[in-house]
């Protein structure tokens, strides 16, 4: 017995070298048909930071704060930069000009809060601010700005050159819609990524996340028709082109609906007192002539505003809603935190940062950065003393940490 199986050794031994030799090409040729991640761009910049600016007050009517010259940046803000991957130097709105000229130096792009203010110095600051946009983007960078909400008025109010010419509305914790207009092409906007392919909705016949899942491995290769919203994916189905979004691929998100052929994004939540229409904004050439709408809302007494907006020759958006807010507040039962809600405000994010990425900028002094950073300052819980915010970051005016 030991002799056979002695002799049946080299046997088997030949028999799986043979096996191995037969197989290993397929293995081979599998692993060179298997997708590869993509190579880094070396034009972009993937360690982004963002500038936040501070808004007057202390974010919780006092309660946390109430000296004259305190600021806070709410800290949704920071963190929805940083769920897209960059870090935030906070831009503190009473430091010195030149202070605030070196920390825009610093970073790749700006974010125009929410809030109240309309005049004084935080009027000015931002003002300042937003003509620097302007100029380091003529001068070749691209630098990027989010203006949203009190960012979207104070942007209206500065290019019309009229500080009269907002609107009152009805909007304020309401949870809303935007709408498409028409004819509106959404590449290199803020919708751009909000892109999937769509079946027979309401056809049980269909599979929605392998359709969704076959459009978004081809759309790199299909071919968009912008102005009759399709996107051909391959010899088998067309797909619609509805500037919606998904979170992972193969995923189809429902948070767009088709409603009598218009388009429209659900789960944003708006905090809109003043605003401008359609109309009015169509009827000043200063606005006209900067920004493209994207995007209208209805308030509660079934009137019209301009809830998106994106400049037309510069990387300059503009919301009148809150993208931060589905994530990271809590204040208001009317805030959406269902899942779709979250992909809008990762979608809107991942837009934003992206942006940022593209900025020249790329190698500022690393000491200088890291004094700045936010992280060297703590939040305080503005939520247990019935803040607007859940948490805020607090500046007071001091040289310490901002001198460069």
């Amino acid at each position: 017995m030991q002799m056979e199986t002695n002799f049946l050794i080299p046997f088997f031994t030949i028999f799986i070298q043979l096996m191995a030799t037969h197989v290993k090409p397929q293995i081979i040729e599998s692993q060179l048909n298997f997708p590869t991640c993509p190579a880094t761009d070396p034009a972009l910049n993937y360690r982004p930071v963002i500038g936040i600016v501070s808004h007057p007050g202390d974010g919780a009517s006092g309660r946390l704060n109430n000296d004259s010259d305190v600021s806070y940046i709410a800290a949704s803000y920071v963190k929805f930069a940083e769920m897209a991957g960059a870090r935030v130097i906070p831009i503190i709105y009473t430091e010195p000009p030149e202070i605030i000229n070196q920390k825009l130096n610093l970073v790749n792009g700006i974010i125009f809060t929410g809030g109240w203010s309309k005049k004084g110095l935080y009027f000015e600051v931002v003002k300042g601010i937003f003509e620097k946009v302007l100029e380091k983007n003529d001068a070749g960078e691209h630098f990027p700005l989010l203006a949203i909400c009190l960012g979207f008025e104070l942007l209206t109010m500065i290019i019309s050159k009229d500080n009269n010419i907002l609107e009152e509305f009805s909007a304020s914790h309401q949870a809303s819609t935007v709408q498409f207009v028409e004819n509106i092409k959404f590449d290199g906007t803020v919708f751009g990524s909000f892109i999937m392919c769509e079946g027979a909705y309401g056809n049980s016949n269909f599979d929605n996340r392998q359709l969704a899942m076959n459009c978004f491995l081809q759309v790199s290769t299909c071919a968009a028709k912008e102005d009759e919203y399709t996107l051909s994916c391959d010899a088998k189905s067309s797909c619609a082109f509805h500037m919606i979004g998904f979170s992972f691929p193969f995923v189809a998100l429902p948070f767009l609906y088709i409603i009598f052929g218009q388009y429209k994004i659900y789960h944003l939540f708006s905090l809109l007192e003043f605003g401008i229409s359609p109309e009015k904004l169509q009827a000043n050439n200063d606005l006209c002539g900067f920004f493209r709408v994207l995007t209208t809302s209805v308030d509660k007494k079934n009137k019209v505003y301009v809830s998106s907006v994106q400049a037309q020759h510069y990387p300059v958006t503009a919301l009148q809603w809150h993208p931060e807010k589905n994530v990271f507040e809590w204040g208001s039962s009317q805030i959406p935190h269902t899942e779709d809600a979250i992909q809008v405000t990762q979608h809107v994010a991942n837009y934003f940062v992206s942006e940022a990425r593209k900025s020249s900028n790329n190698k500022p002094a690393t000491s200088k950065v890291l004094d700045n950073l936010i992280y060297n300052y703590s939040p305080s819980y503005a939520g247990k003393v019935r803040g607007s915010f859940e948490e805020v970051y607090l500046f007071t005016p001091r040289p310490t940490l901002s001198s460069l």
